[in-house]
C-alpha cells in the first residue's frame, strides 16, 4: 500500500464530531495509517474542529461545517463517530443511508436499547459497525488473550479489572495534559459530567473491562451483576464504580476511577491499571502500557515474565482491523465486533441498573427495565 499522508491510501476516511478528545487521535491514526486517505473532517464546533486540525499539522481545509456536504464531497468509505456517547445512536442512525462503514469511538453507547438501533440501523445494509476499544489494541492484553486461547492458563474463573485516570478534563488528544478546575462547576459544564449526555466512569471505563472480559470468556456472559457507584456532591454523575460480575467459575470484579492518583499512560497508577486473568491452571496480570505480562503457573508459581507480542498491522488499531477484515470479506472480530461490544454493554447496563436499585440484577433484568442512564445511583 503506498504511504497514508491525507490522500494517498486505499480507504478513504472521516472522522465526525470532536465531543470525545480522542477525535485528534483518530485524525493522527487516519493521516499516517498506510491504508488510509483522511477525506474530512465535521464538528458541530468548528472553531474547536480547526484547533485539533492546526495542533495535528491538518489542514484546516480538511473541516466541513455540514455532514451532508462532507459524506457527499469527501465521499469516505469508512466515518469514524466521536461524538457524544449519547449521541453516537442518532449518528449511526443517519449514517446507515449512506454508503459507509461506520467505527463509533468507545463506549459503544449510552445503553443497550441504544446500541440494539445502532445495529438495526446497520442490519441489512452491507456495511460494517464496529466499535473502537483503544485497551483492545495495547500488546499487554493481546498477548494476553492469545495465551488464554492456547490454554495456558486452563479455563477462566475470574477476572478483576481496574482502570482510569485523573479525569476526563485533564488531557486532550495525544494525552497532552491539560489544566481545569476541580469545581463542580466547570465539571458539570463539560458533556462528560452530564447524565444525559452519556457521562460518567462507569460509561466511560467500565465498557473497556466488560468486553475485553467477555473477549477473554470467549462470550461467556454472568448470571448476576452487583454495583455500586460514587457520586461526589454537586455532581450528577459517578467518579468512580465497583462492579461485582458472578459466573459460574466465581466472581469477577470490575472497577473505574475519574480521579486516580496519576494517569497510566504517564506513571502506572496504584492500583495498577489493567487486568488480573485467573485461570484453572494459572494466572496472567496484564497491565496497561506493559512491555511485559507476568504468567504463573504450576511451574513458575512465582510468575515469570513474557514479552508482549509484536502485534501484526491487522491487531494494532482499529482502522487495520476493520481495512483487513473488509480486504478479505470476512466478519470483524474480537472486542471491536458489535456482538461482543453489545455483550459488554448488557453487563454495563446490568451496573448501571444494580446502582440505581442498589441490589443484585440478572441481565434478564436489563431486558425487561425501562431505558437506562448512567449515574443514577451512589
Amino acid at each position: 500500500m503506498p504511504e497514508g499522508k491525507y490522500g494517498s491510501g486505499a480507504w478513504r476516511v472521516a472522522v465526525l464530531g470532536f465531543d470525545h478528545m480522542h477525535a485528534g487521535d483518530q485524525l493522527r491514526l487516519a493521516a499516517e495509517h498506510p491504508s488510509v486517505e483522511l477525506a474530512g473532517a465535521w464538528d458541530d464546533r468548528p472553531s474547536r474542529g480547526r484547533s485539533v486540525l492546526t495542533h495535528l499539522g491538518l489542514p484546516e481545509t480538511l473541516l466541513y461545517t455540514d455532514v451532508d456536504e462532507m459524506l457527499q464531497r469527501a465521499s469516505p468509505q469508512i466515518v469514524v463517530v466521536c461524538s457524544t456517547t449519547a449521541d453516537h445512536v442518532r449518528w449511526v442512525e443517519h449514517l446507515a443511508s449512506h454508503p459507509v462503514h461506520v467505527v463509533v469511538e468507545k463506549p459503544f453507547a449510552s445503553s443497550l436499547a441504544d446500541a440494539d438501533r445502532m445495529i438495526a440501523a446497520m442490519s441489512g445494509t452491507g456495511r460494517t459497525l464496529t466499535v473502537n476499544w483503544p485497551l483492545a489494541w495495547y500488546p499487554p492484553h493481546r498477548t494476553t488473550k492469545r495465551l488464554i486461547g492456547e490454554g495456558v492458563i486452563g479455563e477462566v474463573a475470574e477476572i478483576h479489572y481496574y482502570d482510569g485516570n485523573r479525569g476526563p478534563l485533564k488531557h486532550a488528544h495525544d494525552k497532552r495534559e491539560v489544566m481545569t478546575g476541580e469545581d463542580a462547576a466547570t465539571k458539570n459544564a463539560s458533556w462528560w459530567y452530564q447524565r444525559a449526555a452519556g457521562g460518567g466512569s462507569l460509561l466511560d471505563y467500565l465498557g473497556y473491562g466488560v468486553t475485553l472480559g467477555t473477549w477473554f470468556r470467549d462470550g461467556e456472559l454472568p448470571g448476576e451483576v452487583t454495583a455500586v457507584t460514587y457520586i461526589p456532591p454537586g455532581l450528577e454523575v459517578d467518579e468512580q464504580s465497583v462492579v461485582t460480575a458472578a459466573y459460574p467459575g466465581g466472581l469477577s470484579t470490575f472497577q473505574t476511577r475519574w480521579g486516580a492518583f496519576t494517569d497510566p499512560w504517564t506513571v502506572q497508577s496504584a492500583p495498577r491499571c489493567g487486568f488480573i486473568v485467573i485461570g484453572s491452571e494459572g494466572v496472567i496480570t496484564s497491565w496497561d502500557y506493559a512491555e511485559t505480562i507476568t504468567l504463573h503457573t504450576a511451574a513458575r508459581p512465582e510468575g515469570e515474565p513474557v514479552a508482549v507480542d509484536v502485534l501484526p498491522a491487522a491487531e494494532r488499531d482499529h482502522l487495520g482491523l476493520l481495512i483487513d477484515a473488509l480486504e478479505r470479506d470476512v466478519p470483524v472480530t474480537g472486542p471491536s465486533s458489535w456482538s461482543i461490544s453489545r455483550a459488554g454493554q448488557q453487563i454495563v447496563d446490568a451496573a448501571i441498573l444494580s446502582a440505581r436499585l442498589r441490589t443484585p440484577v440478572t441481565l434478564a433484568d436489563v431486558a425487561a427495565a425501562q431505558p437506562l442512564t448512567a449515574g443514577t445511583g451512589r
